[in-house]
């Protein structure tokens, strides 16, 4: 469902996450809801992992991990459970929110982004 959804995205998109490695698991690890401050490890959907595009230099640093999309099953279908959306559209939502911090988007720029999508999709 994740690469269905990747795959739907513009290719400039898809292009500029070309070394992403993408990872579907479980639940997030221990560490990360501690880092997180997550009340429930159900609190963390997906993550992004690494160095924005913008604050990379024009070349990887030695020793520097690969940028990495985390997506989280069970929050997700805990998520599909008690809401009203398609699993496909939460799956999609999730995705695009951490290739945004792949970009170098804030949660704020992204929370923005959705605002103004909403707002011109109710006119």
């Amino acid at each position: 469902m994740a690469q269905a959804a990747f795959d739907r995205l513009p290719d400039a998109f898809r292009a500029l996450c070309a070394d992403v490695i993408f990872n579907v698991s479980e639940f997030p690890e221990d560490d990360v809801c501690k880092e997180l401050e997550a009340e429930s490890p159900f609190d963390i959907l997906g993550l992004f992992t690494g160095i924005g595009l913008p604050q990379q230099g024009y070349a990887p640093q030695t020793g520097q991990m690969p940028n990495t999309i985390h997506l989280y099953r069970r929050p997700i279908l805990d998520y599909w459970a008690e809401h009203d959306e398609t699993l496909g559209h939460i799956v999609t939502h999730v995705l695009i929110h951490e290739i945004g911090h792949h970009f170098g988007f804030s949660d704020e720029d992204m929370e923005g982004i959705e605002a103004q999508v909403e707002a011109e999709t109710e006119r």
